[in-house]
Protein backbone atom coordinates (compact mmCIF):
# COMPACT_ATOMS: atom_id res chain seq x y z
CA UNK A 1 0.00 0.00 0.00
CA UNK A 2 1.74 3.14 -1.24
CA UNK A 3 -0.04 5.47 1.20
CA UNK A 4 1.03 3.53 4.32
CA UNK A 5 3.91 5.88 5.19
CA UNK A 6 1.69 8.94 4.82
CA UNK A 7 -1.05 7.36 6.91
CA UNK A 8 1.43 6.55 9.66
CA UNK A 9 2.73 10.16 9.67
CA UNK A 10 -0.80 11.54 9.85
CA UNK A 11 -1.77 9.25 12.72
CA UNK A 12 1.34 10.28 14.66
CA UNK A 13 0.55 13.96 14.12
CA UNK A 14 -3.09 13.40 15.04
CA UNK A 15 -2.01 11.79 18.32
CA UNK A 16 0.26 14.76 19.02
CA UNK A 17 -2.56 17.19 18.20
CA UNK A 18 -4.94 15.31 20.49
CA UNK A 19 -2.43 15.48 23.35
CA UNK A 20 -2.02 19.24 22.90
CA UNK A 21 -5.80 19.78 22.70
CA UNK A 22 -6.35 18.88 26.37
CA UNK A 23 -9.60 17.01 25.78
CA UNK A 24 -11.20 19.56 23.48
CA UNK A 25 -13.32 18.31 20.59
CA UNK A 26 -11.09 17.84 17.54
CA UNK A 27 -12.14 19.77 14.43
CA UNK A 28 -10.72 19.48 10.93
CA UNK A 29 -9.93 23.20 10.57
CA UNK A 30 -8.05 23.15 13.91
CA UNK A 31 -6.02 20.13 12.82
CA UNK A 32 -5.27 21.83 9.49
CA UNK A 33 -3.87 24.82 11.34
CA UNK A 34 -1.83 22.55 13.59
CA UNK A 35 -0.46 20.66 10.59
CA UNK A 36 0.59 23.82 8.73
CA UNK A 37 2.22 25.19 11.87
CA UNK A 38 4.02 21.89 12.46
CA UNK A 39 5.44 21.84 8.93
CA UNK A 40 6.48 25.49 9.11
CA UNK A 41 8.46 25.03 12.34
CA UNK A 42 9.97 21.61 11.77
CA UNK A 43 12.70 20.12 9.66
CA UNK A 44 10.40 17.37 8.42
CA UNK A 45 11.05 16.30 4.85
CA UNK A 46 8.44 17.40 2.35
CA UNK A 47 9.54 14.74 -0.11
CA UNK A 48 7.08 13.41 -2.63
CA UNK A 49 7.51 11.18 -5.66
CA UNK A 50 9.68 12.54 -8.46
CA UNK A 51 9.85 10.05 -11.32
CA UNK A 52 13.25 11.46 -12.35
CA UNK A 53 14.95 10.25 -9.18
CA UNK A 54 16.24 6.72 -8.68
CA UNK A 55 16.97 4.86 -5.45
CA UNK A 56 20.53 6.04 -4.83
CA UNK A 57 21.87 9.04 -2.90
CA UNK A 58 19.03 9.35 -0.41
CA UNK A 59 20.72 12.25 1.39
CA UNK A 60 21.03 14.18 -1.88
CA UNK A 61 17.35 13.61 -2.61
CA UNK A 62 16.46 14.76 0.90
CA UNK A 63 18.28 18.01 0.15
CA UNK A 64 16.49 18.38 -3.18
CA UNK A 65 13.12 18.03 -1.43
CA UNK A 66 13.72 20.85 1.07
CA UNK A 67 10.93 23.32 0.47
CA UNK A 68 12.90 26.12 -1.26
CA UNK A 69 14.94 23.68 -3.33
CA UNK A 70 11.83 21.73 -4.31
CA UNK A 71 10.03 24.88 -5.46
CA UNK A 72 13.06 25.96 -7.48
CA UNK A 73 13.30 22.51 -9.07
CA UNK A 74 9.61 22.53 -9.98
CA UNK A 75 9.97 26.01 -11.49
CA UNK A 76 12.72 24.66 -13.75
CA UNK A 77 10.51 21.76 -14.84
CA UNK A 78 7.57 24.07 -15.52
CA UNK A 79 9.67 26.54 -17.52
CA UNK A 80 10.87 23.70 -19.73
CA UNK A 81 7.35 22.40 -20.32
CA UNK A 82 6.13 25.91 -21.17
CA UNK A 83 9.06 26.57 -23.47
CA UNK A 84 8.45 23.34 -25.39
CA UNK A 85 4.74 24.20 -25.85
CA UNK A 86 5.59 27.72 -27.05
CA UNK A 87 8.22 26.49 -29.52
CA UNK A 88 5.74 24.03 -31.04
CA UNK A 89 3.12 26.78 -31.29
CA UNK A 90 5.57 29.10 -33.09
CA UNK A 91 6.44 26.51 -35.75
CA UNK A 92 5.72 27.88 -39.23
CA UNK A 93 6.26 31.50 -38.14
CA UNK A 94 9.39 33.71 -38.31
CA UNK A 95 9.56 33.55 -34.49
CA UNK A 96 12.20 31.02 -33.48
CA UNK A 97 12.00 31.12 -29.68
CA UNK A 98 9.74 32.13 -26.79
CA UNK A 99 12.03 35.14 -26.29
CA UNK A 100 11.30 36.29 -29.86
CA UNK A 101 7.59 36.20 -29.07
CA UNK A 102 7.83 37.98 -25.72
CA UNK A 103 10.12 40.70 -27.14
CA UNK A 104 7.63 41.38 -29.92
CA UNK A 105 4.72 41.38 -27.45
CA UNK A 106 6.53 43.90 -25.24
CA UNK A 107 7.13 46.20 -28.22
CA UNK A 108 3.45 46.01 -29.12
CA UNK A 109 2.64 47.89 -25.91
CA UNK A 110 5.23 50.66 -26.40
CA UNK A 111 5.67 53.40 -28.97
CA UNK A 112 9.35 52.45 -28.99
CA UNK A 113 12.14 51.28 -26.67
CA UNK A 114 15.89 51.43 -26.72
CA UNK A 115 17.56 48.11 -27.37
CA UNK A 116 18.79 48.04 -23.78
CA UNK A 117 15.30 48.68 -22.42
CA UNK A 118 13.82 45.87 -24.53
CA UNK A 119 16.50 43.40 -23.50
CA UNK A 120 16.01 44.29 -19.83
CA UNK A 121 12.23 43.99 -19.99
CA UNK A 122 12.60 40.64 -21.75
CA UNK A 123 14.83 39.49 -18.86
CA UNK A 124 17.77 38.55 -21.05
CA UNK A 125 21.53 38.92 -21.11
CA UNK A 126 22.84 41.47 -23.62
CA UNK A 127 24.28 38.87 -26.00
CA UNK A 128 21.16 36.71 -26.26
CA UNK A 129 18.89 39.77 -26.29
CA UNK A 130 20.85 41.30 -29.16
CA UNK A 131 20.49 38.05 -31.11
CA UNK A 132 16.70 38.15 -30.63
CA UNK A 133 16.57 41.71 -31.95
CA UNK A 134 18.75 40.73 -34.92
CA UNK A 135 16.30 37.95 -35.85
CA UNK A 136 13.28 40.24 -35.53
CA UNK A 137 14.95 42.88 -37.72
CA UNK A 138 15.89 40.31 -40.36
CA UNK A 139 12.27 39.09 -40.47
CA UNK A 140 10.96 42.65 -40.87
CA UNK A 141 8.97 42.40 -37.64
CA UNK A 142 10.67 45.40 -36.01
CA UNK A 143 12.54 48.49 -37.17
CA UNK A 144 15.30 50.55 -35.57
CA UNK A 145 16.73 54.05 -35.78
CA UNK A 146 19.20 56.29 -33.96
CA UNK A 147 17.99 57.77 -30.67
CA UNK A 148 17.75 61.53 -31.06
CA UNK A 149 18.62 62.28 -27.43
CA UNK A 150 21.33 59.66 -26.95
CA UNK A 151 23.49 59.05 -29.99
CA UNK A 152 24.96 55.93 -28.37
CA UNK A 153 21.55 54.22 -28.37
CA UNK A 154 19.20 52.94 -31.02
CA UNK A 155 15.45 52.79 -30.65
CA UNK A 156 13.30 49.95 -31.84
CA UNK A 157 9.60 49.51 -32.52
CA UNK A 158 7.26 46.91 -33.95
CA UNK A 159 6.30 47.07 -37.62
CA UNK A 160 2.87 46.54 -39.10
CA UNK A 161 3.98 43.05 -40.18
CA UNK A 162 5.02 42.35 -36.61
CA UNK A 163 1.61 43.44 -35.30
CA UNK A 164 -0.23 41.26 -37.80
CA UNK A 165 1.91 38.24 -36.91
CA UNK A 166 1.39 38.74 -33.19
CA UNK A 167 -2.38 38.91 -33.52
CA UNK A 168 -2.33 35.62 -35.46
CA UNK A 169 -0.11 33.97 -32.82
CA UNK A 170 -2.05 35.29 -29.81
CA UNK A 171 -4.96 32.92 -30.43
CA UNK A 172 -2.70 29.86 -30.39
CA UNK A 173 -0.89 31.18 -27.31
CA UNK A 174 -4.18 31.05 -25.41
CA UNK A 175 -4.00 27.27 -25.69
CA UNK A 176 -0.42 27.31 -24.41
CA UNK A 177 -1.64 29.16 -21.33
CA UNK A 178 -4.33 26.54 -20.78
CA UNK A 179 -1.74 23.77 -21.17
CA UNK A 180 0.57 25.38 -18.62
CA UNK A 181 -2.17 25.72 -16.01
CA UNK A 182 -3.12 22.11 -16.71
CA UNK A 183 -5.71 20.58 -14.40
CA UNK A 184 -5.87 23.43 -11.86
CA UNK A 185 -9.31 24.63 -10.80
CA UNK A 186 -10.23 28.30 -11.27
CA UNK A 187 -9.67 29.07 -7.59
CA UNK A 188 -6.28 27.34 -7.72
CA UNK A 189 -5.36 29.42 -10.77
CA UNK A 190 -6.27 32.61 -8.92
CA UNK A 191 -4.16 31.60 -5.94
CA UNK A 192 -1.24 30.61 -8.16
CA UNK A 193 -1.46 33.87 -10.11
CA UNK A 194 -1.33 35.85 -6.87
CA UNK A 195 1.74 33.97 -5.62
CA UNK A 196 3.56 34.14 -8.95
CA UNK A 197 2.86 37.86 -9.27
CA UNK A 198 4.26 38.39 -5.78
CA UNK A 199 7.43 36.55 -6.80
CA UNK A 200 7.61 38.40 -10.13
CA UNK A 201 7.45 41.77 -8.35
CA UNK A 202 10.25 40.70 -6.02
CA UNK A 203 12.55 39.36 -8.73
CA UNK A 204 11.86 42.04 -11.33
CA UNK A 205 12.92 44.76 -8.89
CA UNK A 206 16.20 42.92 -8.27
CA UNK A 207 16.63 42.60 -12.04
CA UNK A 208 15.93 46.29 -12.65
CA UNK A 209 18.27 47.38 -9.85
CA UNK A 210 21.01 45.06 -11.19
CA UNK A 211 21.98 44.03 -7.66
CA UNK A 212 22.78 40.38 -8.43
CA UNK A 213 26.16 40.05 -10.08
CA UNK A 214 27.82 37.21 -8.17
CA UNK A 215 26.86 34.11 -6.20
CA UNK A 216 27.70 36.08 -3.05
CA UNK A 217 24.94 38.55 -3.98
CA UNK A 218 22.49 35.66 -4.28
CA UNK A 219 23.53 34.27 -0.91
CA UNK A 220 23.21 37.67 0.80
CA UNK A 221 19.77 38.48 -0.65
CA UNK A 222 18.47 34.94 -0.04
CA UNK A 223 19.46 35.11 3.63
CA UNK A 224 17.73 38.46 4.09
CA UNK A 225 14.61 38.05 1.94
CA UNK A 226 12.34 36.47 4.57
Amino acid sequence: MKSYKLGHQLLSLLEQFETESNGRELLLNDFTGFLVNHLEHSEVSLSSSDVRFGKREAETQELAYQIDNAIGRLFVYMSRYAKSYIKKTLEGTPLQSPEDFTALAILLTHESLTKGELISRNIQEKTSGTEVIRRLLAAGLVKQWDDQTDKRSRRISITESGKQLLHRVFDDMNYVGKMVTGNLSYSEKLNLQYLLQKLETFHFQLHEDKVINTKEDIRSIALNSK
